[in-house]
């Protein structure tokens, strides 16, 4: 189904909530998919509204504070734009607050007029092989969350000490980022704003080589050309890409991520931490010690197929074995269901009719109910890539409440209830707080900001 994707200046329902009794609509997950809605529905002329952002995090603008690597300081930018959203008289953040362990769904229709889910995809795609849980193995979510000082991730321990050779499982952008935090020089690290306790550890331990796997070829990659630009700009590190496998026209052809892997392949060998890009290679097994511990991967060749009109990879007799002390998996992201809400298990998304949410049993649409972002579409595309989907939301909720004879009495209100509840709700002002007190800490090392990256830690924070 194609779904109109439409521009702020489209979107005009002045007839849709008074002055007296505005529309409210709930907002659930506060990273970019969130806040572009939530721009989406402030900029709409002459609507009245109130909008509640609800995330489970103290901390709003989800994978741009959480996801984006800590040497993208222009990416991270967007969280300005995000910020004069938030500060908007007529939006309240909700922030430690979770749809199904504060709030069940029903409540929280009851007090709105619509609800937006942009949860996004917070979960982790296992590979499904032998060995997946030994020491020294953990996923691209946990290892991004970790270094970008997730309150989730906060224990993680990786095994970097003692550990000269890392591979990473994945073929896009994440892998990428993964692969290249890992090798970047302490100097470097130390001027952003990765978490304190990976920057010590990454600044202690620098791995002597770093393999990236792609169980297709290169033409099925899924990092961006840019992400391979900069990969191969990075000061202190060495990019290996073995010409033999890029197609024969990757120099001169229409793909520009082959292009710039073509440019790679043909530079000589630099200084620094070599990082191998491999293709058509699979793990079949990780192997371990007798204490546990990761000590290699069995690695399988793979041959290419197409399918139904797909390229896949075919494991051939070809296999060899590969020391290995780390292994980090970046093959995919998933949403997690909430109780109340419809989820497709087997995607791992809510399941939709373009951004109305439907019974995945019945098909029927699920009233006052939307989705956008991660968790409508699967974790696919950029930051950029949010807001058209959001707007398309936006545009679909607005739509069906035409013509609805509007309430007139006011809903009850979620700050009551919460308060009632005991929760300790992050609203603006406490986030405020963190920040500004996360940039001071940081201004005292010379970097952005030194985050807080526990729960208590933030909390305390916010004052809350």
């Amino acid at each position: 189904m194609l779904v109109r994707r439409p521009r702020e200046a489209d979107i005009d329902r002045a007839a849709i909530g008074t002055e007296t009794r505005p529309l409210r609509v709930a907002i659930v997950g506060t990273g970019p998919a969130g806040f572009f809605a939530a721009q989406t529905l402030t900029r709409a002329a002459g609507l009245h509204l109130r909008i509640d952002l609800v995330d489970r995090l103290p901390t709003p603008y989800g994978l741009v504070r959480g996801g984006v690597a800590p040497d993208h300081a222009n990416i991270k930018r967007i969280a300005l734009r995000f910020a004069r959203v938030g500060a908007d008289p007529r939006v309240r953040f909700f922030g430690n607050v979770e749809l199904g362990r504060d709030l069940t769904l029903a409540e929280l229709q009851d007090r709105c007029d619509a609800v937006l889910l942009t949860t996004g995809a917070s979960d982790h795609r296992r590979l499904g092989v032998p060995g997946e849980d030994l020491d020294g193995i953990c996923s691209a979510t946990t290892f991004v969350g970790w270094y970008n000082g997730h309150p989730d991730h906060a224990d993680l321990s990786p095994r970097l000490e003692g550990a000269p050779r890392v591979v990473v499982v994945g073929n896009g952008n994440v892998a990428l980022d993964v692969a290249r935090v890992l090798s970047l020089p302490a100097a470097t690290l130390q001027s952003t704003d990765v978490a304190p306790a990976a920057l010590d550890a990454l600044s202690r331990c620098t791995p002597e080589r770093v393999e990236l796997l792609g169980r297709r070829g290169a033409a099925q990659a899924a990092f961006t050309a840019a992400e391979v630009r900069e990969l191969g700009r990075t000061d202190g590190l060495s990019v290996h890409v073995d010409r033999d496998q890029l197609p024969a026209d990757a120099a001169t052809g229409e793909d520009r991520a082959l292009r710039e892997l073509a440019t790679l392949a043909a530079r000589p060998t630099s200084d620094g931490v070599p990082i191998h890009l491999r293709f058509c290679t699979s793990v079949s097994a990780f192997l371990g010690d007798a204490h546990g511990r990761l000590r290699a991967v069995r690695l399988v060749r793979n041959a290419l197929e197409e399918q139904d009109g797909r390229v896949v990879a075919i494991p051939t007799d070809e296999t060899w074995e590969a020391p290995c002390q780390l292994a980090i998996t970046a093959v995919g992201y998933r949403g997690h269901a909430v109780p109340g809400v419809p989820f497709d298990a087997e995607r791992g998304v809510v399941p939709a009719d373009g951004s109305r949410v439907r019974e995945p049993e019945t098909g029927a649409p699920v009233p006052g109910l939307y989705t956008a972002g991660w968790i409508r579409r699967g974790p696919s595309g950029v930051i950029g890539t949010n807001k058209p989907d959001a707007q398309a939301a936006v545009s679909d909720l607005l739509d069906d409440l035409v013509g609805r004879e509007a309430p007139v009495a006011p809903p009850p209100d979620l700050a009551a209830l919460l308060s009632e509840r005991g929760v300790r709700v992050v609203d603006w002002a406490a986030w405020e707080r963190i920040d500004a007190d996360e940039q001071q800490a940081g201004a005292a090392e010379g970097r952005p900001r030194r985050k807080h990256a526990t729960w208590d830690t933030l909390l305390q924070a916010a004052g809350v």
